[in-house]
């Protein structure tokens, strides 16, 4: 077992690439403030593994972290083949619920959720 890896990336903002990571208590107070917050919201699988963040819990994240944008990330790439048909809501679906979520535990989060592939401009 090892500890979850996230790190910042400091220019001339701050970013914090979440990793594989669970919520923690100590969040913010690890991270310290950042402008933007890739968040993982979805695994390769069907189900996630404790430690790991979910939509709802990437939200609450957000809410800790208070970035002035959020971005979903980790959700809807690697997928067992055949697992889209059977299970397409877990595969799709991660990135639009994080954005409900974060409309709702962090509201002063802008939280843009791009198709796969699409670059994101932050103001």
């Amino acid at each position: 077992r090892a500890p979850a890896l996230g790190y910042v990336v400091r220019g001339s903002e701050r970013t914090y690439f979440a990793g594989d990571t669970g919520l923690f208590d100590a969040m913010a107070e690890e991270v310290g403030p950042v402008d933007v917050a890739l968040l993982p919201v979805g695994g390769w699988g069907p189900c996630l593994g404790a430690g790991h963040l979910d939509p709802e819990r990437a939200a609450r994240a957000a809410a800790l972290l208070g970035p002035a944008a959020a971005v979903p990330v980790h959700y809807g790439t690697y997928w067992p083949v055949g697992m889209d048909a059977v299970r397409p809501h877990e595969f799709h679906a991660p990135g639009e619920e994080f954005a409900r979520w974060a409309r709702r535990l962090a509201p002063e989060v802008a939280v843009r959720v791009p198709a796969h592939g699409e670059r994101v401009r932050l103001p």
